[in-house]
Parts: C-alpha cells; structure tokens; sequence
C-alpha cells in the first residue's frame, strides 16, 4: 500500500506548531480511497477468522458496552479450553438496534491499517493503535466523552456526526489527580464527517459521535500515545538508577538533619540532570528505541537469509534511529528495545530500509544502495531480523 501522506494532509510542520495537542483540525477530503485502508468485507473476514474476545471486540450502547452473550456462544474445544464465537444473526440484530461495533488494535489484524498507522508513529514519534468503529444508527454508541490521547479519525465508509464540546481540564491523563468538569451544554462544533474526511482531535476534549445521517459508517480512529512531564520523570529515575543515592535507602529513621542532607543531594542529583542539554531529545529517542509493537515473523526463513537479491524485507518499526558512533568510528542504530554498532559501510543500507517507511526493499536494491555483497546485506538483515527490527515481507521462499 503507498503512503497516505498523513502527514501533508495535516499540514506538515505547520500542524506541529500550531494544531497538535492545542485544537481539532477538520480536513475534508483529505484521502481519496479511503476503502484501501479496509473495506466492510475486510470487516466480515476479520470477525469471522479471529477468536474476538472483549475487549478486541465489544458491542457498546449509551455509553455502556454490552455482555458478550447477547451476541456469541461458549465453545468448548476437545481440550477443555473455552472461546466465544460471534453469531452472525445475534451480532446483526444487537447492531440494528443501535449498538456501535468496535474492534480494537485492528492494525494487528489487518496490515495496510497497520502501514498507516507506522507512518503517524515515524512523523509524530509516537506510537499509535487504531480502532475501528461501525454503527447503523444514530444512537450514541459511548455518549459525550473524552479521551487520554490524541486521536486522528479517518472515515471510511458512510458518514457520522460529531459533537465537539472543547477541554475542560488541560492535558488529562489516564491515571490523573481528579476527573475534568462536565463538559458545557452546547458543542463548540458540529461537523458530519464524509469518507475521505480527516478529524483531529487533541486529548481532553468532550465529544460524541452518531451515525445520525440515516446510513450505515465506518471510521477509523488512530490513538496517540502521550509523551508527558510525567512520563519524562518516570524515565529519568530510572536514568538516575546508576547514581549511589538514588540506590540507597531513604534514611526513614534517621534524625531531621540527616534526612534534609539526603534530600539536598538527592535534588543536586536532579538537577544535574535536568541541566543537561538535549534532555527531551534523549527520551523520545529512548521511546523510539524501545518501540516494538508491530514485531512479525519471518517464516520460513528460522536460521539465515539466504542471499537472494528478490526478497523483500522491511522495517516492523516506524521509530528506528540512526546516528554517528560517540566514538566518530562507525554508526549506531536503535530499534525494537536493540542497538547494534556497525561500520560507515552499513549506514546507507539502514537509510535505505529507514526510507522505504512502512514499504519493502529488495536484499538486491539494498546491496546495490550499500555497494556490498549480497552475502553480506543477507548475513546483516539476518542479525536485524534477529533482533526483531526487521521482517521478510515476500519474494523467493
């Protein structure tokens, strides 16, 4: 699938400064074959070849998710394990009375969401999952309510209303001090969204959705995981875990002054470290470094790349990271939790996976990008595969 090009349909760098996480942005028409991303029979066949436990799948109505057994049965297999299985004529009647049908993380399940969703990770450095949501009428499936994240909305099929109300608590988080004021009465914008149509939405802000139109809608909502001060501080100690008096014991029994010395070297600490230029920037690359989320196998292939310049391989990490060695000898990539070190020779071959997005390259285009031996991109794309960075995806087997 080729790109969606999110990223100049948003605005670019425009968008950056000026829209995320401070206002909603309605673009109409954004994407021209929305159907691309999935399509209803794409749906049907996901239901249907997936064991779709809640909360993968859920029914939910008036803002409350219904109980499996309205629309599945328990099957017990030969080994006594249990599993639901979704009934059609069940699942059909629950949705035409006005349940939203929801499917979570469906970039796992279905490869060119998964590919869009990459590309938002790889521009917004961040890692996303995307739900899919249908309905068939225009009851409220969740009510007014908000989310902890930024959300991007991309409908697919049909349209839908949504009710935009605005933030009545900056910034709120998932685990927070206190919930946000309700929201007002009346909705700052009423927008009804057309296949095609681009929604952003900025975490905390009210908002409802029904497929009041009279037909049938499908969107797509991509989830962005937050980068916060919290978060920040949460990695620095475990940053700071190397320096003696984080490791020691907190001095309970000590007397007053022993305790108020403790705490002023602990601060010293600290301080220290938020005095270091460049902090920001070393905890998004440690989040892009650790990002694993979309790992993939690479059957058949179990114990070597065979040097086969028409298989195809490609990253299963948006968020991979190429710098020079600190020691100015050589290349350092980060990716999926690893880090390898290698000679200059291997970076145009990296630049060539990193620039290839959620897309695939050849062993032979990467050999020719390196000027290397196939044997050699075929023993180094081994080692990334690994490492789990990598993943063969197609070509000779």
């Amino acid at each position: 699938m080729s790109p969606l090009n999110l990223a100049a349909h948003l605005g670019q760098g425009e968008f950056l400064a000026q829209v995320l996480h401070r206002q909603y942005r309605h673009v109409p028409a954004a994407i021209e074959a929305p159907d691309a991303l999935i399509t209803w029979d794409a749906l049907n066949d996901i239901l249907a070849t997936h064991r779709m436990d809640p909360p993968r799948l859920r029914l939910s109505k008036n803002g409350e998710m219904l109980p499996q057994y309205r629309y599945s049965v328990p099957v017990v297999t030969r080994r006594r394990t249990v599993w639901q299985r979704t009934r059609p004529a069940e699942l059909h009647t629950r949705l035409a009375e006005g349940a939203s049908l929801v499917v979570d993380a469906i970039d796992e399940l279905h490869l060119p969401v998964g590919h869009a969703a990459a590309e938002l990770e790889q521009w917004l450095r961040a890692g996303v999952q995307v739900n899919l949501y249908a309905s068939w009428t225009p009851t409220e499936g969740f009510g007014v309510h908000w989310d902890d994240h930024d959300v991007l909305v991309i409908q697919v099929d049909g349209s839908k209303r949504w009710k935009i109300y605005g933030p009545t608590r900056v910034a709120p988080m998932h685990k927070d001090t206190s919930e946000p004021d309700p929201p007002p009465k009346e909705p700052v914008a009423e927008l009804v969204l057309n296949p095609g149509d681009l929604l952003y939405l900025p975490r905390g802000w009210w908002h409802s959705v029904s497929a009041s139109e009279g037909e049938r809608s499908m969107h797509l909502t991509f989830g962005m995981q937050t980068h916060t001060g919290a978060g920040l501080l949460a990695w620095l100690a475990d940053e700071l875990r190397g320096r003696e008096v984080l490791r020691r014991d907190l001095p309970v029994h000590a007397s007053p002054e022993e305790q108020a010395e403790y705490i002023d070297q602990l601060r010293k600490e600290v301080a220290t470290a938020f005095d270091a230029p460049g902090l920001i920037g070393r905890y998004i690359s440690s989040r892009d470094g650790t990002d694993d989320t979309r790992l993939r196998p690479s059957l058949p292939y179990v114990d070597g790349l065979p040097a086969d310049p028409l298989i195809r391989v490609r990253l299963t990490t948006g968020r991979a990271e190429l710098s020079a060695s600190p020691e100015g000898d050589g290349v350092v990539f980060r990716a999926t939790d690893n880090e390898w070190e290698l000679d200059d020779a291997a970076a145009p071959l990296l630049r060539a996976l990193m620039g290839a997005g959620s897309g695939s390259v050849t062993l032979g285009e990467l050999a020719s990008a390196a000027g290397v031996t196939l044997d050699d991109v075929a023993s180094l794309v081994w080692d990334l595969i690994e490492g789990h960075a990598v993943t063969v995806d197609g070509g000779p087997s």
